[in-house]
């Protein structure tokens, strides 16, 4: 048995798929009427217009609009004509309309079919159209095109012109007054011809026509001409007055009589267009109101109404409630009509298809699958497999999204009047393809393009066409080939969304017969859109293939010749993975609360993911691209001999190829603002959205790659039972940091800055239960100090930047603080020393806060240097305690090194500013004994001063330890001299030889002479101190010898002082001067001879001898010059003259005798000699002719020279 042959009627009978709203022939009708399937939801649907329509048939109602909605091909239009059938009580084939639903039992509702009766008895006029079909061209500008089309077909209907309003106004006027059908025969006899098919040419004939008008009686030839003149202008549409026409023409006819307006198709014409939303709105309403529910509009839409008034944002409450009646057709009454008026089966055929189910059963479920997660219907059981053999259940819901989705993107615009295809067409034209087949054959969902093919685009249609006579897909230029028809498939579900055009749902597609077999057609559909692919066709997004129109294909192609190297796709790899699939900047150790955090380098096949990464660890990505892949042993080999993580991804190149695809995409875009094709916006919008979606499933593939991937660590496969990705890599990190930093566990005890300061504040241990010291930290504290120890070794110190730079890296891996109390516990414990800017830093000499800062802070890293310490051995501590003890009188009760240091260096410092006082007696008086000792005491002390270092201030307190034992021994009598009564006998011994030192010449006396030797002795010693106190005594003796000597020696000076006094005033005596000097002169001696009394000093007496004689010399002078002076005073003058007195000459007066003054000389001031020795005469001639000279240089013109002896 043949498929043809399993029907119940014959499938290749003439069947009008396309229902054309005008079509009206009465065997197209007839067969309409007979095979009209009433469906259940369809019974419903009758049921709820016919109660609706009633309400305007027994009263007034003004909710008179249906709205039928539907997707495209699910038979609305087919039901907007019967309904216009039964409304207008049509007879075809001597049947009225209702009586094909009464004979069929169509309705089984008996109240539904009193409905549709009682409809048929009502006088109605049907008014059924295609609103796209009789818009005008740009009709759809205009904000009045609903009630512009609404009134031309009113106007047809009536036998009235359908173009031109003018001319049906005038028809109008013309019937009313009964001179339409005497118009119609005189236009007839005048023009020779028929005046419905002249009209049309009204421009061409308007002369005739205001002839006729003229010659009726109507209107005279100038009114005739002014209207025909009106009548070539713009007509204006107005809703009322359409609605008053209406009326009007409702109230004329027999009481109760309707007129329906059916409009197909309205959704699409009105579109988003609010404004023709806002003219059916009106028009609904004011019909509505005008006419009391005996005008009607019954409408079909894709949409219904909510969705289509929802969209638009103005207020359209009224319409909706104007549209009270509200039909929607679902595929499921598709499915149905379509199964009882095609796919009807005879007995032998149900019972063929049965049992071929029960035997292929198993086969079929598993031949036809689909993954994308949305619902399709497959078959229920045999029956089901029955009724709808040889096409497939989820064919019908799925051709019905395409025919829509086909009409929104892809077709090209002809509406249902042009023939648009219903799914009654599609599937009885696929059904007679196959109707010649063996029992087995099944519809392949490409079969349906055939059916569809006319009514496509050019864009669309020349894809297939085209790839039919493509050589590479279709080398035998077959009329069937499976890569086009893979093509065609692709390009029937390219815009809809319920179906992914993956391998998978393609093959279900493609099943073409119960016993394929799917792997195999499977690898078919593959190697078929491999070829599509690459002859541009199709395209490839991730696992979805996608159909290309030409315009789409012209943009691919400059697609593909963008320039996108390996570098840009691994850049997109690295960001994709490292800033969103795997965003971990740092791995965190578990330990101690994450506290230890490691950084690593992001590498993706050898491409860093930033610059300057210089990690300890890498976590390094290969890709299908790497060239480093390599079998596992290889890997393994690779893990083990680097510090890095290695997640070999799976050879699964899909989203490399996804992203290299988005790369393009966005360098088309970016790049070719002004290429050619800039044309298509549309595409290039969707190409935008499309590069949104690759990197999309670039980055689901990545993540699949990176959940499969194999990841090798330390030399080993790492088996992870993680399943999330992070999981697995942060394990894997785990064992890297382990290995890596294995000295991390050095770490016993996590420290801060406050455990820093408690280290200062106590010994820095812990007591444990067992009252044992335990050092927390110990082999970090170690391998610290050996490092710093090994510096030192050097001859160099280490840097807390050198410290941390080390210890924060592998293998340690600490952190600052870590570091920074490892460095401060081996401080406290005296294990190194610090400095900063080269000067030491010590418990003492800086505070706990000042050292907390160094140690913690930044600015400090490269100021502060350590170096190992050597600590003081116990010769040199005992030497230094000795020192302390001797120089200082102070026993150190501290075994600290730093604190010996810093106490001997505190006295010392003291002891420094103490010799420097000294220092200002030896400034005074540098005959003090001890001068040297103190100069060299200041040295040794600041000598140790200078010291910063613990180890070098003991090894040199050590070295010079006798300096500073002679230093302390000698001290202490040179500081009881200045502290006790020492010092006051030295000065006056000192005082005293002074006195004897400035006289010696004037003194000749053996026992003076002797005491003054013992006293120098003493004074000159060294170390004068333990025989100062012989001085006092010596001192006595002296000054007692030396007052007799003075007394002595007092008396011949006391009279020299007397014979002066006494000369000088027997030379005043009777002087005019005598009152004016006397008493100067009185006093002048009284002090000299005082001067004597009081001198102790020999030479000082000596001098006072001299100076009395100088005083009687000055005197003498005085007097002379005085007295002189008084003298010449008391003479009258004597004034020289010359001048003319009257004529007489004056001669001048006698000059006056000169007057010779007098001068008194010391003779010792002529002659200084104290003895002359005289031998014989020669001798006194040679003194008597010096002293004659010296006589004659003291003579002076004028002058008496007195001698005095």
């Amino acid at each position: 048995m043949i498929i043809k042959n399993m029907f119940s009627k014959p499938i290749d009978r003439d069947i009008k798929g396309v229902i054309k709203v005008g079509q009206d022939d009465d065997a197209n009708i007839k067969q309409e009427l007979e095979e009209y399937v009433v469906t259940r939801e369809l019974q419903k649907h009758f049921s709820d217009f016919f109660a609706s329509y009633k309400r305007g048939i027994i009263g007034n109602t003004d909710k008179m609009g249906v709205w039928i909605s539907g997707f495209f091909g699910s038979g609305k239009s087919h039901f907007l004509k019967i309904l216009s059938y039964l409304l207008e009580n049509k007879e075809v084939g001597g049947k009225k309309a209702i009586d094909y639903f009464v004979d069929d039992n169509k309705i089984s509702d008996q109240m539904v079919l009193a409905d549709m009766k009682l409809a048929g008895t009502i006088p109605t006029d049907v008014v059924l159209f295609n609103i796209d079909s009789k818009s005008e061209v740009n009709g759809k500008q205009s904000k009045v095109a609903i009630v512009s089309v609404l009134q031309n077909v009113f106007n047809e209907m009536q036998g009235f012109s359908g173009s031109n309003p003018f001319l049906a106004d005038l028809e109008r006027k013309l019937t009313e007054e009964g001179k339409y059908n005497l118009f119609k025969e005189k236009f007839e006899d005048s023009f020779g011809s028929i005046w419905e098919e002249s009209r049309s040419d009204f421009d061409f004939i308007q002369d005739d026509v205001v002839e006729v008008l003229d010659e009726i009686g109507f209107m005279s030839v100038e009114a005739g001409r002014n209207w025909c003149e009106k009548a070539t202008g713009e007509y204006t549409y107005k809703v009322e007055d359409f609605a008053r026409l209406v009326k009007k023409y409702l109230d004329k006819k027999e009481s109760n009589h309707h007129i329906v307006f059916l409009i197909d198709e309205i959704g699409q014409y009105i579109g988003d267009d609010s404004k023709l939303m806002l003219n059916l709105q009106t028009v609904t309403e004011d019909l509505g109101t005008a006419c009391g529910g005996k005008a009607w509009i019954i409408v079909t839409s894709q949409q219904d109404i909510d969705s289509i008034t929802k969209t638009k944002g103005n207020d359209f409450s009224k319409i909706q409630g104007r549209f009270d009646t509200r039909l929607s057709l679902s595929s499921a009454n598709v499915d149905e009509v379509i199964k009882k008026r095609i796919l009807e089966k005879n007995e032998a055929g149900k019972q063929t298809l049965t049992l071929l189910y029960d035997d292929k059963a198993t086969v079929i479920k598993n031949l036809i699958l689909f993954n994308d997660g949305v619902e399709k219907k497959l078959y229920s059981d045999r029956e089901n497999f029955a009724d709808i053999y040889p096409f497939i259940p989820y064919q019908f819901n799925l051709l019905g999204s395409v025919l829509t989705s086909i009409r929104t993107h892809g077709a090209s615009g002809k509406h249902l009047a042009e023939g648009e295809r219903s799914m009654l067409a599609l599937f009885k034209e696929s059904a007679v393809k196959v109707m010649n087949d063996e029992p087995g054959t099944i519809v392949p969902f490409n079969m349906f393009y055939d059916a569809l093919e006319q009514f496509l685009d050019h864009s669309h249609k020349g894809v297939i066409s085209r790839a039919l006579d493509n050589e590479y897909l279709n080398p035998n230029h077959e009329k069937e080939c499976f890569d086009v028809n893979v093509l065609k498939t692709l390009f029937m579900i390219k815009y809809v969304k319920e179906i992914k055009a993956n391998i998978e749902n393609i093959t279900s597609l493609m099943v073409s017969n119960v016993n394929d077999d799917r792997m195999a057609l499977a690898q078919q559909v593959e190697d078929a859109l491999k070829r599509l692919v690459r002859q541009t066709l199709v395209q490839k997004n991730g696992d979805i293939y996608v159909f290309l129109t030409d315009e789409e294909q012209e943009i691919n192609r400059a697609i593909e010749s963008q320039n996108v190297d390996s570098g840009e796709v691994i850049a997109k790899v690295s960001e994709m993975i490292f800033d969103g699939l795997y965003d971990e900047k740092k791995y965190r150790y578990p330990a101690f609360n994450g506290r230890y955090a490691f950084a690593f380098n992001q590498v993706v096949d050898d491409k860093p993911y930033k610059a300057n990464q210089n990690n300890d660890i890498t976590l390094k990505i290969l890709t299908p691209n790497s060239d480093e892949r390599a079998d596992e042993t290889t890997m393994r080999i690779l893990s083990g001999q680097s510090s890095c993580v290695l997640v070999v991804l799976p050879d699964d190149r899909t989203f490399l190829d996804e992203i290299r695809s988005a790369l393009q995409i966005e360098k088309f875009i970016r790049f070719d603002a002004t290429n050619a094709v800039t044309q298509f916006e549309s595409i290039k919008e969707a190409k935008k959205v499309e590069m949104r979606e690759r990197n999309g499933a670039a980055k689901l593939f990545l993540s699949e790659s990176l959940k499969n991937a194999e990841i090798y660590v330390n030399g080993d496969k790492i088996q992870s039972g993680a399943k999330e990705i992070a999981s697995k890599i942060n394990d894997a990190l785990g064992k890297l940091v382990s290995t890596v930093y294995h000295k991390l566990s050095y770490i016993d005890t996590a420290m801060s800055e406050s455990d820093i300061r408690t280290l200062f504040k106590n010994n820095g241990q812990q007591l444990t239960l067992a009252g044992t010291n335990t050092v927390k930290n110990e082999l970090a504290l170690h391998d610290v100090n050996d490092y710093i120890a090994l510096n030192t070794q050097r001859h160099m110190k280490t840097s807390m930047k050198s410290i941390l730079e080390r210890f924060l890296k592998a293998p340690y891996g600490f952190v600052e603080a870590d570091v920074q109390w490892l460095v401060a516990k081996l401080f406290k414990d005296g294990e190194i020393a610090m400095f900063v800017n080269n000067d030491a830093v010590t418990l003492f000499s800086k505070t706990t806060e000042e050292i907390i800062r160094y140690l913690t802070r930044k600015e400090f890293n490269e100021k502060l240097m350590t170096e190992k310490r050597v600590k003081a051995n116990e010769k040199q501590k005992k030497s230094v305690r000795t020192v302390m003890k001797e120089l200082f009188n102070v026993t150190s009760a501290s075994d600290d090194d730093d604190a010996i240091m810093r106490s001997f260096l505190g006295y010392a410092s003291n002891l420094k500013n103490d010799l420097e006082k000294l220092d200002i007696h030896y400034a005074t008086q540098p005959a003090y004994p001890g001068k040297q000792l103190i100069a060299s005491g200041k040295k040794l002390m600041a000598d140790v001063l200078q010291m910063k270092y613990s180890n070098e201030f003991f090894a040199g307190i050590d070295h010079k330890k006798d300096d500073f034992l002679d230093f302390a021994e000698d001290y202490e009598p040179v500081k009881k001299f200045f502290a006790g009564e020492q010092k006051g006998i030295f000065d006056k011994a000192l005082k005293l030889m002074k006195i004897y030192d400035d006289s010696k010449t004037f003194i000749v006396n053996n026992e003076i002479e002797a005491v003054v030797a013992d006293i120098k002795s003493i004074l000159k010693k060294s170390v004068p101190y333990s025989e100062i106190f012989k001085l006092p005594e010596l001192l006595d003796t002296f000054i007692n010898l030396y007052s007799k000597l003075l007394n002595e020696m007092q008396k011949p000076i006391d009279n020299a002082i007397q014979e002066a006094r006494q000369r000088v005033f027997e030379e005043l005596q009777d002087k005019k001067c005598h009152d004016k000097l006397a008493d100067k002169y009185v006093k002048l001696f009284r002090e000299i001879s005082d001067k004597a009394m009081s001198c102790n000093n020999v030479a000082t007496l000596q001098n006072i001898k001299v100076e009395a004689d100088a005083l009687k010399v000055r005197c003498l002078n005085e007097i002379e010059k005085e007295e002189a002076k008084i003298i010449a005073a008391e003479q009258p003058a004597h004034v020289a003259e010359t001048g003319n007195y009257g004529g007489e000459t004056i001669a001048p007066a006698t000059p006056a005798p000169k007057v010779k003054r007098k001068k008194t000389v010391s003779i010792k001031s002529i002659n200084n000699a104290t003895t002359w020795q005289l031998e014989s005469e020669s001798d006194v001639k040679k003194y008597i002719a010096e002293l004659e000279k010296k006589l004659m240089n003291t003579l002076e013109e004028d002058t008496i020279i007195n001698i005095e002896f």
